[in-house]
C-alpha cells in the first residue's frame, strides 16, 4: 500500500472508549478506500492501515463477540 500523509486529519473516538484511559481506539473518516486507525493514548505513535472491507469484517467480528 502507498505511504499515506495523515497530518492534519481528524481522528474521533471509538463509542466504547472511555475518559479513565481505558482500551482507546481513533479512526479517521472520510479517506477513500481506507480506514485509519489508533491508540489514544499514543497520538503521535503508529498507526494501522485498513482497507474498507478489511475493517468493516473486524468491526462485524467484534460486534458478534468472535474477538475478545
Amino acid at each position: 500500500m502507498r505511504a499515506t500523509d495523515l497530518s492534519g486529519v481528524t481522528w474521533r473516538k471509538s463509542s466504547y472508549s472511555n475518559t479513565s484511559g481505558g482500551d482507546c481506539l481513533e479512526v479517521s473518516d472520510n479517506h477513500p478506500t481506507i480506514t485509519p486507525v489508533r491508540d489514544s493514548k499514543t497520538p503521535h505513535g503508529p498507526v494501522l492501515l485498513f482497507t474498507d472491507p478489511a475493517w468493516a469484517a473486524f468491526v462485524g467480528a467484534v460486534g458478534r463477540g468472535v474477538l475478545d
